[in-house]
Formats: structure tokens, C-alpha cells, sequence
């Protein structure tokens, strides 16, 4: 035995080190295997600069959908792995370049079935942006220099944001390129602030280049289609001053012809800056005819129906043709319509359509036959103007709830509705003027931008027909982002019909103004809304005020909530609305994103009921209505 050891007994020792190996290692001290487990969230620590839907956006690993039918995100170490370096690389390019990514966790559920994760971050201090300049821009307009500087994406006082400082780099350049110089260079100098520690100053410096006009016009892909449908869809000509922007909207206006699948428009590249700039445009036709069937289901037109045909190229020149029909419980009938889109030169467009059509409303039957001929065009700015006329034999049929009511005989006459039957007949003649405004971002699902439109309709008069009245009517739609998850949407809607010399039955029963659905006030039934005869039936107005407002948030990619208020009512006389009589409701909404647009469950509950209504013949009690449909209410 060596001296200075202690001594203990050897079959002690090895059993207790037998022990001590077979023994498992403390469970916070392993890593759980979660390769290939659903991710069930991702969640963030110390984010406050960035928020961490931005920092979920940035990363490969993605939450697992909540629904049944969703797609499924497994766990990838390896991938992971990767996002969090993503997380520091991102944090650097918004201004943060000491932001580390301090520690993580992953946590399998009791079940081992689903993982979730977390990620700690350390954002550190950020280098913000002392001030931001400009030079070399005298060759732009007084008013483009003040645009620019005063909307750059880059703002003083903010963090270098690398995007934004590239935005804005991108923008100065483009301006140059709106105001006749396709060649500029933008360079950008950054200079420590002396004065301010953790400060960068920026200053974005213009060399224009040569001063340019547009020169000759290739024109290549095009096979069915002619050289002059192309060319007349430009908005460029040779010889004038060049502008980048009347080359993106003529690309555009190519594609609105529906008769290209890609449309493309660039500068031809002759090895150094010239004066005269080549453009080539290059196109490739798609099919001009095209026949869609579509089914549908709504809680307000029930099961629904439509075939369209359209030929894209009827005749050639871009002329269009089209056959639709469709079937529901609310209207169905059919409509032709020819579209000639170079009436007197390429800014105006002739349409014609003629149409059998019926509406099966719970306050009315309708159809109306006949024709509707339309002149429109564009006015810049994305303003566009059309004057119409349309002449249509109509016929009008109250509820049967209505006509066997017997205190509604006077009113009915004074309607000129037919008291044994119900029945208006008659020819309706009439021109009218619109006028819309639309720089809303998406026809199916809009987040910025607004829509702007005014209607003045005269029927009668040296028109001739049965119907004598003035129509007025307006909408204002505007969408705005806030944040990266939520879209503040609103409109505000007015209308109202003057009939000649006081008398109503100079207006079609079908055209008073009914409120209440889906698209309406959402706590109140289909056409729901409106002055109300003295036994509760609702009977149409003359005039109807009616606003919403929707904040829509997204839960997730295809997911979203949506919160609202509408409020509205009709009157009974023209050009006459009282605030104090407007109906109001509130409530939630779910929408499913898809590719035809947001499938849309509205919950609406009244906050101001309507008294003395019938629905059904029973007096309403119900406060709520659900309505299920496709697309945004508005």
C-alpha cells in the first residue's frame, strides 16, 4: 500500500463506480431529439426593436398550422441551426450589429408529439442615423427634390436600416429616371457624426448622366396579335422625353388586355449611354378563348353557379367577347358583352352588353332585359371616366307578405305598383357619369391604397321611358397597413334617387335602397334595413348613409381575424338623412385566405335593433346574424 493514500476497501470502490457509470445523465442536462417532430410555435425573448413576427418571418422553421387540414412544419436541427444565424444577420442589416442570439431552448410535450422552441436574443445598441442628404439632384423639379427628401424610406434619427437605406438609394435613382436620365449613378457616403456617438451621417450623391428621349420600338413574341395592338397599348412614342414610369404603366396595359401571359418592356443595352434610348418589348400570347365553370355556396345566395366564355382577341385587334350565366336563389340570368378597346384612339374603350336578368330579393322580385352601352377612359392618376347609357323593359313585384297586407294599398299605388298584383312594369331609359379613382393594391384582398368613385344617373326626360328620376350616388374605400400583421379598412357609402316632380312611382321599385347582409350592415338579414311600412314590412328609401370600419389582423399565413362596426340607414326621402335614426352593429369575423380570395365568416350583432321588423311574418327577436361567404366585405 502506498503511504499517504487513504484505504479503502477495493470492492467498494468498483462497485460504486459500476454505479455511478450506469446511472443516467440528469435530463437538463441532454438535449431532446425533436428531429422530425411538428413544431407547435416559436417564441421569442428580447425582441422589442424588431417584433417577432418579423424575426418568424426571417426564419425557415415555421409553427405548424392549428387547423386539422394544415400544413404540418417539422423540427430540422440542422436548419435551425441556420435561422439563428439569419436572426443576427437580419438584426445587422436593420441597424443592430452587436444583436446576438444568446441562448435557445427546445422543449418536447409530455407525448413527444410536438416540440416548441425558443429564442433568447440580446439586441445591443443600435447605430442610428445622424441626418440624411442629398446631392447632385438640380436637374430635378423644386417639387421632386422636397418628395424626395421628405419621403425616403431611410429617416433620421431611426436605425440604419440596410433595406431602407437601399430603398431609398433605389428611389433617388428612379426619380432621375422619371425626369429624362435612364443612366443615373447613385452612390451612397457614410461619415461617423462627430457630435453624436453611435451615429452615422448619410448622404446619397447623384451623377444624372446623359440626358435622354426615347428612340425606336422592338416589338418581339407577338404571333396572333399585331404589332399595332401592341403600340397602342404605349404610352411612350419615339422622340419623346424619356420617363421609366410611362414604361412600367404601358407594361401593364398590356397585361390588363388579358391577352398576354407575360408582357415585359426594357431599355436595349448598346454598350454606353446614348441619347436616344431603345426599348424592346417582349410578349408572350396566351389563349385568347377561355370557358370557366364555378360553384360556390353563401348564406345569403345559397348554392350558386356561373360559366363565363370569353374570347380575348374577337375579330383581332383586341377586341373582346364574352357569354356569362349564372344560377343562385338570389339572381341568375344571363349577359353578352362585346368590348372594343380603341373606340377614337387608344385612350378610349366602347363596351356593349346586353342582359336578361332576375333578382329574387326578400323584399322584391325584379328582372330587367335590355342593353347598356358604355364609353370609357383614363383619365392619369388612376382615374378613369365612363358615360353610359342603358335601356331596359323592367319588371318589379313586391313580397307576397306585402301584398296581402291590406293597410299598404295606398302606398302601393303611390309606389305605382299594381294593388291586386304587386306588379311595376315599365321601360327605363337613362345616362349616367362615373367617375373612379382605385389605387388599392389587390381587387381580392386590398391592404393599401384607396377607391374612390361618384355616379350621377338621369332617367326619363328626352330619353323618353316610363321613369323619370336623378340618381346620386358615392363610395370611398381606403386601406391601410399597420405594422406587418394588421390592415385598417374602411368605407363610407351614400346615395339618393330625386323621382321628377315628388312622385315615387317615377323610380323602378328594384332601385330604393335596401340595407342589411353580408356585404352590409352584418347584424341585420339580406335587405333587412330600411323604412318599414306600418305592419313592419320593409318597403325601400330614397336616400341611405352607411359606413364600416374593419381592423384585420393575420394569425398566420393563410389565417386571419378581423373586428368590425357598420353603421347605416335608409330613409324614405330624397336627399334627407338623420344621423340620430342610424342603425348600428358590431362583431367578429374569420377569413381563409385562398386563391380566389378570403373565405369570410362575419358574426354581427345588433347594438341598435330595429323595431316593429318582420321577417319571415314574425316579428324579428333575433339580435345576430352569421354570414358566410367569399371575399372582403368591401
Amino acid at each position: 500500500m502506498l503511504s499517504g493514500w487513504p484505504a479503502f476497501p477495493v470492492g467498494r470502490s468498483l462497485r460504486l463506480l459500476v454505479l455511478l457509470l450506469l446511472l443516467p445523465l440528469p435530463v437538463a442536462a441532454q438535449e431532446p431529439d425533436a428531429e422530425g417532430v411538428p413544431v407547435r410555435r416559436v417564441t421569442f425573448q428580447g425582441a422589442e426593436a424588431v417584433s417577432p413576427a418579423r424575426l418568424a418571418g426571417v426564419m425557415a422553421t415555421r409553427a405548424s398550422s392549428r387547423l386539422p387540414f394544415g400544413r404540418k412544419q417539422v423540427f430540422n436541427r440542422a436548419r435551425f441551426e441556420a435561422d439563428l444565424g439569419r436572426i443576427e444577420a437580419f438584426y445587422a442589416a436593420r441597424g443592430f450589429p452587436d444583436a446576438r442570439v444568446t441562448s435557445f431552448a427546445i422543449e418536447l410535450n409530455d407525448a413527444r408529439d410536438r416540440v416548441d422552441l425558443l429564442v433568447v436574443v440580446a439586441e445591443g445598441e443600435p447605430v442610428s442615423t445622424a441626418h440624411v442628404a442629398f446631392e447632385g439632384f438640380d436637374e430635378l423639379p423644386p417639387a421632386a427634390r422636397e418628395a424626395l427628401a421628405g419621403d425616403a424610406p431611410l429617416v433620421a434619427g431611426q436605425p440604419l436600416d440596410r433595406e431602407r437605406l437601399a430603398e431609398t438609394r433605389e428611389r433617388a435613382a428612379n426619380l432621375l429616371r422619371d425626369h429624362g436620365y435612364p443612366w443615373p449613378q447613385v452612390t451612397v457616403l457614410e461619415q461617423p457624426a462627430s457630435d453624436r456617438p453611435g451615429h452615422v451621417a448619410v448622404t446619397f450623391r447623384a451623377d444624372p448622366g446623359v440626358e435622354a428621349w426615347f428612340g425606336p420600338i422592338e416589338i418581339v413574341g407577338n404571333q396572333h396579335v399585331s404589332d399595332t395592338v401592341v403600340r397602342r397599348e404605349l404610352l411612350y412614342r419615339p422622340g419623346e422625353r424619356f420617363r421609366r414610369s410611362l414604361m412600367q404603366q404601358s407594361q401593364r396595359r398590356l397585361y390588363q388586355l388579358e391577352l398576354f401571359d407575360f408582357a415585359n418592356i426594357q431599355p436595349i443595352d448598346t454598350g454606353e449611354p446614348s441619347p436616344e434610348v431603345l426599348t424592346r418589348v417582349t410578349v408572350a400570347e396566351g389563349k385568347p378563348r377561355r370557358i370557366e365553370f364555378s360553384f360556390g355556396y353563401g348564406t345569403e345566395d345559397r348554392l350558386r353557379a356561373k360559366v363565363d366564355w370569353r374570347n380575348r382577341n374577337f375579330l383581332g385587334g383586341a377586341r373582346a367577347a364574352g357569354l356569362h350565366a349564372k344560377w343562385s336563389s338570389l339572381d341568375r340570368g344571363f349577359r353578352a358583352e362585346f368590348r372594343e378597346p380603341y373606340l377614337f384612339g387608344s385612350r378610349v374603350s366602347f363596351a356593349l352588353t346586353g342582359h336578361f336578368w332576375q333578382e329574387d330579393e326578400p323584399a322584391y322580385r325584379a328582372s330587367t332585359n335590355g342593353i347598356r352601352a358604355t364609353v370609357s377612359r383614363p383619365m392619369g392618376g388612376a382615374v378613369t371616366a365612363s358615360f353610359s347609357y342603358s335601356g331596359e323593359f323592367t319588371s318589379s313585384r313586391i313580397s307576397n307578405a306585402a301584398l296581402s297586407d291590406l293597410s299598404l294599398r295606398d302606398t302601393l299605388i303611390a309606389l305605382g305598383l299594381d294593388p291586386t298584383t304587386g306588379v311595376q312594369d315599365g321601360m327605363l331609359s337613362a345616362v349616367s357619369i362615373q367617375v373612379t379613382r382605385n389605387t388599392a393594391d389587390s381587387l381580392l384582398d386590398p391592404s393599401r391604397g384607396s377607391w374612390l368613385s361618384g355616379l350621377v344617373e338621369t332617367a326619363g326626360g328626352p330619353l323618353g321611358g316610363d321613369f323619370r328620376h336623378v340618381n346620386v350616388s358615392a363610395e370611398a374605400r381606403g386601406y391601410r397597413s399597420v405594422g406587418e400583421r394588421l390592415v385598417a379598412a374602411a368605407r363610407l357609402r351614400f346615395g339618393s334617387i330625386r323621382p321628377a316632380g315628388g312622385e315615387r312611382d317615377q323610380v323602378p321599385f328594384f332601385k330604393r335602397y335596401f340595407l342589411g347582409g353580408s356585404t352590409s350592415l352584418r347584424g341585420w338579414g339580406r335587405y333587412n334595413v330600411s323604412p318599414l311600412s306600418g305592419s313592419g314590412l320593409p318597403l325601400g328609401g330614397f336616400t341611405f348613409l352607411e359606413g364600416t370600419a374593419e381592423l384585420r389582423f393575420a394569425l398566420g399565413a393563410n389565417i386571419g381575424l378581423v373586428l368590425f362596426a357598420d353603421a347605416g340607414d335608409a330613409e324614405s326621402d330624397a336627399w334627407r338623412v338623420d344621423l340620430g335614426n342610424l342603425r348600428y352593429d358590431v362583431g367578429p369575423g374569420f377569413r381563409y385566405r385562398t386563391p380566389i380570395g378570403p373565405l369570410r365568416v362575419d358574426l354581427g350583432y345588433q347594438l341598435t335593433p330595429l323595431r316593429g321588423l318582420l321577417v319571415n311574418g314574425e316579428p324579428e327577436k333575433r339580435r345576430w346574424r352569421i354570414h358566410f361567404s367569399i371575399g372582403q366585405a368591401f
